[in-house]
């Protein structure tokens, strides 16, 4: 049986345009868990990891808005809300999805910490969005009160931003892999996980988003998946960007992507970190990496859609 790594983009509970309310975010969980579940149906093993920046803004927002009411909570904290937000609508969709099926599966949603050096260099130059989009002349204004750390989106629109340092170990790492081995569908590094650093006191959360995709990738390394899938809004990953010669990849090798990354084709805060993931994910030993669109994820896996990165 081959085992796989499905990263969950923004768009699997929230698309552009919408208002971000708990049921437009339940009806596209129950969307997604159909994709899942073909995935599934298909005879592989799960594991499933999600992005979190439109909720992690909306509830930093919310801190923001009723600080005078109710004391505010560190991002990291926010970070687990959403773990708990996320994964609760993802689990009890796709059970219910596998359950219309007659597929008997347990699913499991676990926090998880994810550990950062506190001297990442990521910490001077915040890279990460999160949250809404904002019009330029809001977004200045924001700057100016709020004293964030507000940048253009190459996606649209202007998005506050935030350090993301790179992930460097799992806390829950021996109980991912175990749940896995033992048959669950686990629901784990959601968001890029819980930003933490090692102290001489144990571990404590920093204030910091993690990319989804490289914890999926690190995540694929500790349960030895065969497969990261990456699922987004687009199907390729595109060379020269919305310029004239602009064209799909269809399939590179670990070390044309590190070239083409080298080159500047992938903008950290857009695909960047997608690329970067697949080229870890296939050195650090998997058979392959695709970045595909979430509503062709079976075909993607049978090579009809998206770009795949293969080792060396």
């Amino acid at each position: 049986m081959k085992r796989i790594v499905i990263a969950l983009g923004g768009n699997a509970l929230l698309r552009k345009g919408q208002k971000g309310t708990y049921q437009e975010q339940l009806e596209n969980a129950k969307r997604t868990a159909k994709f899942l579940a073909d995935v599934i149906e298909k005879g592989y093993e799960v594991v499933i990891t999600h992005g979190n920046g439109p909720q992690v803004g909306a509830i930093m927002l919310q801190n923001e808005i009723a600080k005078e009411i109710v004391p505010p909570f560190p991002l990291d904290v926010a970070n687990a809300e959403t773990q708990a937000l996320i994964g609760y609508m993802i689990q009890q969709s796709l059970k219910n999805e596998l359950n219309a099926r007659g597929v008997d599966k347990e699913i499991v949603t676990l926090i998880t910490q994810v550990v950062v050096d506190k001297d990442d260099p990521a910490f001077n130059n915040p890279t990460k969005f999160i949250g809404p989009y904002y019009a330029e002349e809001e977004a200045k204004k924001l700057m100016q009160e709020k004293g964030w750390i507000i940048k253009p989106d190459p996606r649209g629109g202007w998005r506050r931003v935030v350090p993301s340092p790179d992930p460097k170990d799992i806390v829950e790492k021996n109980i991912i892999r175990d749940l896995v081995n033992q048959g669950f569908i686990v629901i784990t590094a959601g968001g890029g996980g819980i930003p933490v650093v090692k102290t001489d006191h144990g571990y404590e959360g920093i204030e910091a988003v993690i990319d989804k995709d490289l914890a999926s990738a690190l995540v694929g390394k500790i349960v030895r998946a065969d497969t990261l899938l990456i699922l987004t809004d687009v199907e390729y990953v595109l060379l020269n960007y919305k310029k004239p010669n602009q064209k799909p990849i269809k399939q590179m090798s670990a070390s044309e992507a590190e070239k083409y990354y080298r080159e500047g084709h992938f903008p950290p805060g857009s695909m960047g970190p997608k690329v970067l993931a697949c080229i870890r994910f296939v050195r650090w030993g998997g058979k392959k990496g695709i970045i595909g669109h979430l509503e062709r994820a079976t075909e993607a896996l049978e090579g009809k859609t998206g770009t795949v990165i293969l080792p060396d």
